[in-house]
């Protein structure tokens, strides 16, 4: 989650089609419709079942740890894939301590894609990368190698929710995310609508969102 973005969540969804659950914190008790979720976002029984048979999303073992609340979706992510890693440290606290961020129980004013960066790093010896300015080609060969189990990519986009990316579906150019926001649980959506949504300016630093790479 990030802060200055309660109306970005809104605006992703009418504009770009990607839902933003990890801003619900800063925008009180504002939702996004379930109709607008519903037609941004591909729920489709046999694709999910498919992409859950990629590589990397398997590691997951169909089974995720939700966020605590609307602000840790950056925290939960990380446990998460490192979970799916074989990492020590796989829930939020443990990813959290010692880092002096979120202390309250809250990321209050939210975490960025750098600071998401720097809790992986000091919690493993993998080397963490951040990937940002990307063109939409840099983009979709990222894609093409987000089903290496030696990979692992966590998205920032739209209202900047975080959320680890399962695989690609490379047939059907679609990307598998999966969710730490209970209320939305995995979903699959298309690259393109991915790309222009993680291709957009945090208005906190002035610097595009992007992907985290932990390889």
């Amino acid at each position: 989650m990030k802060r200055g973005l309660a109306f970005a969540l809104i605006a992703g969804i009418a504009g770009v089609g990607l839902l933003g659950g990890g801003a619900l914190l800063t925008v009180g008790q504002s939702a996004v419709s379930q109709d607008a979720i519903q037609s941004s976002v591909i729920r489709t029984p046999a694709l999910i079942d498919s992409a859950w048979k990629l590589p990397v999303a398997a590691s997951f073992k169909a089974d995720l740890d939700w966020q605590s609340n609307s602000s840790r979706c950056g925290p939960a992510s990380v446990a998460n894939t490192f979970r799916s890693i074989g990492e020590e440290e796989t829930t939020e606290a443990e990813v959290l301590e010692g880092t002096g961020k979120c202390w309250t129980g809250f990321c209050i004013i939210g975490l960025t894609l750098d600071e998401v960066a720097e809790v992986a790093r000091t919690k493993t010896s993998r080397k963490v990368s951040v990937l940002r300015n990307l063109s939409a080609e840099e983009f979709r060969e990222h894609l093409k190698r987000a089903n290496d189990p030696n990979r692992r990519y966590i998205f920032g986009a739209g209202s900047g929710h975080f959320s680890p990316i399962g695989g690609y579906l490379e047939a059907e150019d679609m990307v598998f995310v999966l969710d730490v926001n209970e209320r939305y649980k995995p979903w699959l959506v298309e690259r393109e609508r991915l790309f222009s949504a993680m291709d957009t300016v945090d208005s906190d630093g002035d610097k595009k969102r992007g992907l985290l790479l932990i390889e």
